[in-house]
């Protein structure tokens, strides 16, 4: 089947009317779309488990020795500034040989590698470097892999169903991470001896758990790279593959071209890389207030972590069916909308004690992940047809870029609440809420100047792949 009649004919058990906005929702549980959302699923080994949770615990600890915590740091931002240079690259190169799914595969399975490699990193100074360079090389790795994974939502999803599935896809991440962070909790990590007389001797306990995350990762994964299988490009595949100073001549040519043609695009780019840093900065600092600001034990902060992942991939499953009948761009400015005026409510009752938390602080998370998937199909809508990849890696090109931000208005905030109430900093410590407050609302307005229209609505026309 020509490309002409493949654009224009429904696939095999899809509606005809999905290539149509307005259409009644269609199905959308099919295989191709189970497969696909299960990477998410199983990525949150990496992303929830290895780097929020447990290995980034692990390896600062004393057992690694002083410093630890500042190392890591900096050796994460060696790697966002990678992530930042080469992620479009990547994505464009998948865009011109049509090998989305090899690169995801080849991108997983290094995150796979370096997640098992972590076994090797015993509780002694002299293991941190290994520890770092392997969190490192799999944040990259899964990053990369990602704008892949994004690149792929037009593929299996039309107009009328791009908000479910993204939304279904990011949910399962949420429910996933947690899934497998209780399993490693109470089998492995919580109790004095865990399932197979696993203790936390050498630190057996959590470098077991990175196994389990490897094993995870691949599970979960092999059902989209069995599924959606490469469709090289016509006219592109035999193309000779650009070298790096070219390649990045083509992505500046890109912007350029996206600027004259359609500068809604790049507003977005820009509009979503803040807000969607101040998304990031409520779950880095959510526990850091609930510990500081309302007493919450470890223990406490622990149980609120899985219940917040909880609700927010509920709330994200949930919330695209909004994104599809309401469009993207009316879920984020709600979403957003209505986190300001959660955490500004926190702010106003931070002396109320943990039910002010727990109301407020869930309330808040009901929010976060339905504004991170209709991010991500906003773009899927504004993208034109064959630069998925390119763009994809632009969107976390940009997000690296400013992820600064969050973190330096939480400082800062509290910097100027030690001036204005003369408390100490930790007495001040709420004041942070106000500076996460300040890059939402930046984020947000922003947006407002961004049409909702889909520009590009090619992108979107070709029917699902169906199994």
């Amino acid at each position: 089947m020509d490309e002409t009649n493949k654009a224009v004919s429904p696939a095999p058990g899809a509606s005809s009317t999905d290539s149509d906005p307005k259409a009644p929702p269609s199905r959308i549980l099919t295989w191709p779309v189970t497969a696909w959302a299960l990477w998410d699923w199983g990525s949150a080994a990496f992303n929830a488990v290895i780097t929020t949770f447990v290995f980034t615990v692990y390896i600062t600890s004393d057992a690694f020795g002083p410093g630890a915590e500042s190392t890591l740091g900096w050796v994460l931002a060696g790697a966002g500034v990678l992530i930042a240079l080469f992620a479009p690259i990547t994505g464009q190169s998948a865009d011109r040989a049509g090998r989305r799914t090899l690169w995801l595969t080849v991108n997983t399975l290094l995150v796979v590698i370096a997640s098992a490699g972590l076994f090797f990193v015993q509780p002694a100074p002299e293991y941190l470097w290994l520890g770092l360079l392997l969190l490192a090389g799999g944040n990259i790795a899964f990053e990369f892999a990602s704008v892949n994974y994004n690149a792929m939502l037009n593929e299996i999803s039309t107009a009328s169903t791009v908000g479910r599935v993204s939304g279904l896809g990011w949910g399962l991440g949420y429910i996933g991470g947690i899934v497998l962070l209780l399993m490693v909790y109470f089998g492995l990590i919580n109790p004095d001896v865990g399932v197979f007389g696993i203790t936390g001797e050498n630190g057996m306990d959590v470098r077991v758990t990175m196994l389990l995350c490897a094993a995870w990762t691949l599970l979960f994964s092999i059902p989209v790279i069995l599924t959606i299988r490469d469709k090289p490009r016509t006219g592109t595949a035999r193309d000779p593959r650009p070298g790096l100073i070219e390649s990045y001549r083509l992505l500046f040519r890109t912007v350029a071209d996206l600027w004259r043609a359609d500068k809604n695009t790049v507003f977005f780019l820009i509009a979503s890389a803040v807000f969607r840093d101040g998304l990031a900065g409520v779950f880095t600092f959510g526990g850091v207030i609930a510990a500081g600001v309302f007493g919450f034990s470890a223990g406490q902060v622990i149980i609120f972590g899985v219940v917040a992942n909880v609700v927010a991939g509920v709330a994200t499953i949930a919330f695209g069916a909004l994104d599809d009948l309401l469009g993207p761009k009316r879920v984020i400015l709600l979403s957003l909308t209505s986190m300001i005026i959660a955490g500004t409510l926190i702010f106003i009752f931070h002396s109320g004690g943990t039910k002010v938390f727990w109301i407020l602080g869930l309330i808040l998370c009901i929010f976060v992940g339905p504004a991170q998937s209709a991010s991500r199909t906003f773009l899927a809508r504004l993208i034109p047809a064959g630069r998925e990849g390119e763009v994809f890696g632009l969107y976390a090109t940009t997000g690296r870029a400013v992820s600064f931000m969050a973190p330096a208005a939480f400082s800062t905030a509290i910097v100027v609440g030690v001036a204005v109430t003369g408390l100490t900093r930790d007495e001040a410590q709420y004041w942070g809420i106000l500076g996460i407050i300040l890059v939402l609302l930046a984020g947000l307005l922003l947006l407002i100047r961004v049409r909702p229209q889909e520009h590009h609505d090619t992108a979107l026309e070709q029917p699902p792949v169906t199994s």
